[in-house]
């Protein structure tokens, strides 16, 4: 695999002005970069009226961006609190009782990208994601414990899983843990498993998430989300590379490589006292940040034509060449606020092959349906006539979301609805919906 770079950022030096460590000067730092009194920071800043975590400065689409991580004291660029603002040289910013200059040297900083314009399941030709793409070779190399950073849909699930899936523990076991979504009473006994009688409800033995991963790669979905009280028991777990099942007195040894993601800003949450600072540095050992669709606006193009197939293909269109997209849809995709990053441009794209003029969607040509489904969305914001009405537009919603949940597959969603497949295929034509999927059920 072959490895370039290219110039996305400059280098930069932060000079302390004023405060116990002025005549201090932190450079060359490169981004991201984070500032405060925990030692893990790379501008390490000796005054206490600084957070742990103060600020951090990332690379963002129009230049440095620095952000606040909801410090106590806040942060000030000029006379100005700010939550996030873009940096320029000789930029003065302040925390707690210590003034920092920014510097930009005439040098320029170049990274490291890679020529792969996939990894695993993950797609994209722009340097922000070549450059993670990089970075993940390198990491799937090693059994490194890895914090995935992002926000909601940008895929750090597929992050973790092509991490195990190009690593060394490829063919062992890889388990998922979203400590979001288990009962906090519940969460102790899914990692790391229970005896016989240990609670009420406990009538077998059982193996927690831990033992199951043994060999290969236990992925922790929204560690954030983790209570606090079952953090110095995910710590023990981490370094001692041993777990101990409720009701048990025996701890039992296990070989597990930990990636963990999260939504959330841990350094903020360490700041809070919301989450330890300890498994914080043990989790962050190489953390790595899935930049947001908006700062890859160049893959929407790449996106969408995967997405339009997968969509094309669950509903039984064959085609020789991968369909394209038109002008027309790809300047719209690309002039939407697509909050909910990759994942929502998923479910757009599949939801307009559902509803969609075949033959329009055949040609890739997506955007009536897209200006259709908004326009039907503005005018679901406003309460029904009747209650009639609202039951009719809910069903119709219900079975919208479900085709596209499961890519067409009728069967499937009747399933998942609770109904007879022909009962399903029923409420399909009241409303007007495509079949996306025909089985064999269907047609006997």
């Amino acid at each position: 695999m072959g490895q370039g770079a290219v110039l996305v950022a400059k280098e930069f030096f932060l000079e302390v002005k004023e405060g116990p460590d002025a005549g201090t000067t932190f450079g060359p730092l490169s981004l991201p970069a984070y500032a405060g009194s925990a030692d893990a920071n790379e501008i390490l800043l000796r005054d206490p009226s600084v957070s742990r975590f103060h600020f951090s400065i990332k690379r963002g689409s129009q230049g440095p961006l620095i952000v606040d991580n909801e410090s106590t004291n806040g942060t000030f660029l000029g006379k100005y609190r700010i939550r996030q603002a873009y940096l320029s040289d000789g930029a003065q910013i302040q925390a707690g009782e210590t003034l920092l200059e920014f510097r930009v040297p005439g040098s320029a900083q170049w990274i490291e990208t890679s020529d792969r314009t996939s990894f695993g399941c993950l797609l994209g030709q722009s340097p922000d994601i070549r450059a993670l793409f990089a970075m993940l070779d390198r990491l799937a190399k090693v059994d490194a414990t890895v914090l995935i950073e992002g926000e909601t849909g940008t895929g750090k699930e597929l992050v973790a899983r092509a991490l195990h899936s190009e690593g060394p523990r490829s063919s062992q076991p890889f388990v998922v843990v979203d400590c979001g979504a288990s009962a906090p009473t519940l969460i102790e006994s899914e990692l790391f498993g229970h005896t016989k009688g240990a609670f009420t409800g406990a009538e077998v033995e059982r193996k927690g998430a831990f033992e199951l991963a043994d060999g290969g790669t236990l992925f922790l979905d929204e560690v954030g989300e983790l209570p606090i009280e079952l953090q110095p028991k995910l710590l023990r777990a981490l370094e001692n590379g041993v777990v101990r099942p409720l009701g048990s007195s025996e701890e039992r040894a296990v070989s597990v490589r930990v990636l963990a993601a999260t939504h959330r800003n841990l350094r903020q949450m360490v700041n809070e006292g919301r989450f330890r600072e300890d498994l914080y540095f043990r989790l962050a050992v190489c953390p790595v940040h899935v930049p947001p669709l908006r700062e890859r606006s160049g893959d929407i193009a790449v996106l969408g034509r995967h997405f339009l197939a997968r969509a094309l293909r669950a509903a039984g269109e064959v085609f020789e060449t991968s369909p394209r997209l038109s002008p027309d849809t790809l300047d719209l995709l690309q002039g939407l606020e697509l909050t909910g990053n990759v994942r929502e441009l998923r479910n757009l794209v599949e939801r307009a092959v559902i509803l969609g003029e075949r033959e329009a969607i055949r040609q890739g040509d997506l955007a009536p349906a897209i200006r259709a489904m908004a326009a039907r969305d503005r005018r679901s914001d406003r309460p029904p006539q009747s209650l009639h009405a609202a039951k009719r537009q809910f069903e119709r919603e219900f079975l919208i979301r479900l085709l596209a949940r499961y890519e067409g597959d009728v069967v499937a969603a009747a399933t998942e609805a609770g109904v007879h497949v022909n009962s399903f295929h029923r409420l399909i034509r009241r409303h007007q919906l495509r079949k996306e999927k025909t089985s064999d059920l269907e047609r006997s």
